[in-house]
């Protein structure tokens, strides 16, 4: 059996060379994250076992969705960072294509950590694929260490909110939470702002069914037209801002740090607005 999971494993890894391009596997080898006796670094983050967990999602990011990626040169190539996007779709995939994009299109390449929900870390077998890919649960102890040790974070300040909102609300940004704004600066830590257009068509909420999401411990459960949130392949385009930079005192009062996260949504929003205006088509 052992064998046989090795197998796996380097057929996925060999599916991720081949999806990723040339140089894809010269790329990812120059990850070294320190480990522990157990292989992984002090977060459960395991290179090898992520380079072949993520071969799906290449399929999706390369084959499915069909990913374009704008200003992704604009990203740093070291230290910390916060990676500040828009959140939509029903299901994650927005996350999902932008790790993809950081870890198959940058040289070297970036292993960002998203920030889950803790009902995530429930699920059996889900939570252990998420802490090998390097994803944690999104408290503010997890995420001050990872900044102190030059990680890069995803986060979505819409929540829930944004994830799923109604078709009616595509493309308006919903509320923005302060957390990830006085994170940034008890970190001094540059924020790079990014727009995914396309997940809003993935999977178009109609009506939500609540007692159905509390039955299952989820915080939504959407009816859509194919029934369940899964998703249509509508044509991605990730657009990567400018880094922001933020002086100040994360204690301070909540009208000087909305006026910053007023900049950042801003930021967010003329990304939007420029990729759908240059879109063509939402399928193709």
């Amino acid at each position: 059996m052992a064998d046989l999971g090795k197998l796996l494993q380097e057929r996925l890894k060999a599916l991720t060379y081949e999806l990723g391009g040339p140089g894809t596997q010269a790329r990812i080898e120059k990850l070294t994250p320190p480990r522990n006796e157990f292989g992984v670094d002090p977060y459960g983050f395991d290179v090898e076992y992520t380079t072949a967990a993520i071969a799906p999602l290449l399929w999706l990011y390369r084959k499915y969705f069909r990913v374009e990626v704008h200003g992704i040169e604009r990203v740093p190539p070291e230290g910390r960072l916060l990676f500040v996007a828009n959140h939509s779709g029903q299901l994650p995939f927005d996350a999902a294509m932008i790790l993809v994009a950081l870890f198959v299109e940058l040289d070297p390449p970036r292993a960002a950590r998203t920030l889950v929900e803790k009902w995530v870390s429930t699920l059996p077998f889900v939570s252990t694929l998420y802490a090998r890919c390097g994803q944690i649960v999104g408290t503010p102890e997890n995420c001050r260490r990872l900044l102190a040790a030059d990680e890069a974070l995803i986060v979505f300040p819409e929540g829930v909110r944004g994830l799923n909102k109604p078709w009616s609300k595509r493309y308006q940004l919903q509320g923005f939470g302060q957390g990830f704004l006085r994170l940034a600066l008890e970190c001094d830590t540059p924020i790079v702002p990014v727009g995914v257009v396309g997940a809003e068509e993935q999977s178009m909420a109609l009506t939500e069914l609540p007692r159905l999401a509390r039955l299952l411990s989820m915080p939504a459960l959407p009816l859509t037209p194919t029934g369940l949130p899964f998703p249509l392949p509508s044509r991605y385009h990730l657009w990567f801002g400018d880094p922001l930079r933020f002086e100040g005192s994360p204690d301070d009062d909540d009208a000087e740090l909305e006026r910053k996260v007023d900049a950042v949504k801003g930021a967010i929003d003329g990304l939007l607005k420029q990729g759908l205006a240059e879109r063509k088509h939402v399928f193709w």
